[in-house]
């Protein structure tokens, strides 16, 4: 039976990779993700540095409806990126339904109809895994309420490169595996609610 993580009783306080500057920062959910990214993004002030790019877990067959409900939670300009389109700060990218994102060595954005990793395309290890050598130490990765593992494996590519790695507190998701999984894992840097993920977020300083 797996165990229960409670929310700490005191806030931690921000550590060394929070302090530097980051240029990308990837998010990953599923399952009772929506919510929270409605949080997370709602909070980003309009001078948010980094680039965001988003891999939410969607029916392949069905259009994308998150594009439209972020932009009306968002100071930030939000968009569904074509293959080939530049990476841009203060920009939010969602991965279109069907397709994996990735980040190119060039720091442009590539889509694939390669096989469902983790019976997910688009998938949060493939996104999390490409972003992690091209941005290192300037990458944040926060993953989400979900009610598999992606995303786990992905988080630990990111560490091995010298990112930071962000994972919401299981008991304050509506679907805890996911999260859940990274920490098992040993994944998570820090493990935030999603109140105190939106503050640290927008508190972030600029990339560059």
């Amino acid at each position: 039976m797996s165990r229960s993580i409670a929310k700490p009783a005191v806030e931690p306080q921000p550590g060394a990779a929070e302090a530097r500057g980051f240029e990308l920062v990837v998010i990953g959910a599923s399952a009772g993700g929506i919510e929270v990214l409605n949080v997370l993004l709602g909070a980003l002030p309009a001078s948010f540095a980094p680039a965001v790019m988003i891999v939410m877990h969607l029916p392949p067959d069905s259009p994308s409806y998150l594009v439209h409900a972020f932009a009306h939670r968002c100071v930030l300009p939000v968009l569904e990126p074509d293959a080939g389109e530049p990476i841009m700060p203060g920009r939010i990218h969602v991965a279109p339904p069907g397709y994996h994102m990735l980040v190119e060595v060039d720091r442009t954005v590539a889509l694939s109809t390669d096989a469902a990793v983790r019976f997910s395309r688009p998938s949060i290890d493939v996104l999390f895994e490409s972003a992690a050598p091209v941005y290192g130490e300037r990458l944040l990765a926060i993953l989400l309420s979900g009610a598999n593992d992606d995303g786990a494996e992905g988080l630990k590519h990111v560490q091995a490169r010298g990112g930071a790695t962000w994972v919401q507190v299981p008991d304050s998701a509506s679907s805890p595996e996911m999260p859940r999984a990274a920490i098992e894992r040993s994944a998570a840097d820090h493990i935030y609610s999603p109140e105190t993920m939106a503050r640290r977020l927008a508190a972030l300083p600029g990339a560059f």
